[in-house]
């Protein structure tokens, strides 16, 4: 092998179960005495304060902060004060990705141990040394690899379960990415740890499509555990192993150019980069020729809307989509340094709004006042 790879691969202890949480607090208390708690959403804020109250209990002293916005540099800069200010020795996030990547970006640049608590199975957020930067309107800015995993990963199983059923959706659709993604872009590669990536990723999406429905009608199934630590942990185990080269393609690339649309910002990560998916099969189809990818996303298509997953523009609120606006959030997709261009094929703005119109079109009706707009690009 020519170059040097470095890999951050795992967190350094992961504890999953129902009573993970409870199994943690030893470990926990080894780490840090003084941490940065951190959150976000109102809907999980029962569950932080009883993690704030344990903390308490075990003998730590926690500060417990919020973020305003995503994952956003005006809140890291205000956290990374208040954690200086506090002398806060450790930073615990718990909540959803956008949280649990604003944790591990602030134990980064404050030099502390991390650990990350997800409440949902949304992401491998928790799992991964990479984090997303957005704007404080959640438009995607860039992303950052970081130095190592987190310290400690807790799964409770009894905190996930309080989660949406959405978030489980949208974890499936970002777990799946990890295949129709890595497979494309890598297939030909010679490096012996992607290749092994990217048949783990195969196995991940056939268990997700074998398991994904019955794991969202029953929390109290096998399928549930399943899927939802496929989802959470198996995902970033796959990117830990494989690399830049199993984690992103075009889905990723659009879902973070389709972020700079204000009709998207009611979306999960994994909602917007399940519809990416389906775009991703329509460009390998129409740029490639590969006739087996039509088949694969009618397949793709159809088991979404089983999970009640967006397939088309007006689910994931662009109804009324200008082509401006597509073609905006089009370009921001393939700008120069964009995961887009690791396809094995070349892909232009106007290649990706014929692809997310034609792909739209077999789903639900285009809307007619966009139409007129893109004869142009035929």
């Amino acid at each position: 092998m020519a170059n040097t790879i470095y890999h951050s691969i795992s967190p350094n202890r992961v504890i999953r179960g129902e009573t993970a949480w409870e199994k943690s607090q030893t470990f926990l208390s080894k780490i840090c005495r003084h941490p940065l708690l951190v959150g976000r959403s109102q809907a999980t804020i029962n569950l932080r304060d009883n993690i704030y109250q344990d903390l308490k209990k075990i003998g730590l002293y926690p500060t417990k902060v919020e973020l305003e916005f995503d994952c956003c540099e005006l809140d890291l800069q205000r956290l990374c004060y208040i954690g200086l200010k506090n002398n806060c020795d450790g930073v615990i996030a718990a909540g959803g990705g956008k949280v649990l990547d604003a944790g591990k970006l602030l134990a980064e640049r404050l030099n502390l141990p991390c650990t990350t608590i997800p409440l949902s199975a949304a992401t491998c957020a928790g799992w991964t040394a990479l984090a997303n930067l957005y704007s404080p309107k959640g438009a995607f800015q860039r992303d950052q690899i970081l130095n190592s995993c987190p310290d400690l990963l807790i799964f409770d199983h009894s905190f996930v379960k309080t989660a949406p059923e959405r978030t489980l959706s949208s974890g499936i659709a970002d777990a799946l990415a990890k295949w129709y993604e890595s497979s494309l872009i890598s297939s030909s590669s010679n490096d012996g740890l992607v290749q092994q990536a990217i048949q783990m990723a195969r196995v991940l999406r056939d268990q997700l499509l074998l398991d994904g429905n019955i794991a969202i009608e029953n929390k109290n199934s096998d399928e549930w555990v399943r899927v939802s630590e496929a989802c959470a942990l198996t995902a970033g185990l796959i990117s830990g192993i494989g690399g830049e080269k199993c984690r992103t393609a075009a889905a990723h690339a659009l879902h973070n150019g389709l972020t700079h649309l204000e009709g998207c910002n009611k979306m999960l990560h994994g909602e917007i980069v399940g519809y990416g998916i389906l775009v991703q099969l329509c460009l390998e189809e129409t740029l490639s020729g590969n006739r087996l990818a039509k088949h694969a996303r009618e397949q793709l298509l159809s088991y979404m809307q089983r999970i009640k997953l967006p397939t088309s523009l007006d689910d994931i609120g662009l109804a009324n989509a200008s082509l401006n606006q597509l073609n905006h959030a089009c370009e921001r997709a393939c700008i120069y340094d964009s995961e887009i261009h690791f396809l094995p094929f070349e892909v232009n703005p106007e290649d990706l709004i014929r692809a997310m119109l034609n792909t739209n079109s077999e789903s639900k009706e285009i809307n007619p006042s966009i139409l007129p707009n893109i004869k142009h690009l035929d």
